[in-house]
């Protein structure tokens, strides 16, 4: 599919983490980007979706919403399971019946981290968390209805400009603490939302379909991640590994969620660059951090 002139609407695109960056990705590649936030289109209304879409008329729709709170899903199963697993084949749909390509992100928490290598596309979804049933069950909705121009994204450990994550969150604390601990027994793949965004244009011009996992290369875990950033911001902080056990949380989170990308380079022939070298251009560039 060619990019250049091509109408988009990005649900989430107004403020979500991902949905900015693609927001830019897609106007920098030369389409027309409609981002669009909840109050714009409810994607909890179809019909608000619907009409939206009939005035709008896109070449493609794409689903960057969810609920993302993993911790609250455990008590708000309901409002995971609507936003997670309801929404995203009524919004499939919506983009069948116009017969243009369906763009949905899910995660790497529908896996339980029983592996000890990369998950695969094939892998099973696993989870034990609400948080990654509802996500799971929202892919199968979407492999259900069967529409082929039906592309699912699973990302993980976002970070990025234009949003609150992590690694803006790390270098915030390390501002008034001179220690820090974080977990080093769960490892897995960061994502640098601008790369997760041009990635996901070169699987769109290759009309890509079904599911695909994408983030950057190498892995790590959330310590290595949190003290890479802030060496890299000069802060004057230790941060401190520790075991999971020693910071309980209500939802269980995989131990081991690396995400193969082998199928996306096979697709694209590209490979994602190293998240070391996208850490260093977030904190440096967009934060405006270190050396």
């Amino acid at each position: 599919m060619r990019i250049e002139g091509l109408r988009v609407a990005i649900l989430g695109g107004r403020t979500g983490l991902l949905g900015q960056a693609l927001t830019k990705a897609f106007g920098r590649a030369g389409a027309m980007a409609f981002p669009l936030s909840r109050k714009d289109c409810d994607v909890l209304d179809p019909l608000c979706v619907e009409k939206w879409l009939d005035r709008n008329d896109p070449d493609l729709l794409i689903n960057a919403t969810g609920y993302t709170q993993v911790d609250l899903a455990e008590d708000e199963p309901e409002k995971a399971f609507a936003l997670n697993a309801t929404a995203p084949p009524l919004l499939a749909t919506l983009a069948a019946r116009r017969a243009i390509p369906f763009i949905h992100y899910s995660t790497d928490f529908v896996f339980n981290g029983s592996k000890h290598s990369p998950y695969t596309e094939y892998d099973e979804a696993n989870s034990t968390s609400v948080y990654g049933i509802s996500k799971a069950d929202g892919e199968r909705g979407l492999l259900k209805l069967g529409y082929d121009r039906t592309l699912i994204i699973r990302i993980s450990w976002l970070f990025g400009p234009g949003r609150t994550n992590f690694v803006k969150k790390i270098l915030g604390l390390a501002d008034t603490r001179r220690n820090l601990s974080v977990v080093n027994d769960q490892i897995g793949s960061p994502s640098y939302t601008p790369d997760i965004a041009e990635n996901t244009i070169r699987l769109v011009e290759r009309d890509a379909s079904g599911i695909f996992h994408l983030a950057n290369s190498g892995e790590t875990s959330w310590h290595g991640l949190a003290n890479t950033a802030v060496n890299l911001a000069n802060k004057d902080c230790t941060v401190s590994p520790v075991p999971t056990s020693a910071y309980p949380t209500k939802a269980v989170r995989p131990s081991y969620s690396v995400l193969d990308l082998a199928k996306f380079t096979r697709t694209t022939g590209a490979t994602p660059r190293r998240w070391e070298d996208a850490l260093r251009q977030y904190v440096l560039e967009d934060l405006g951090l270190g050396a």
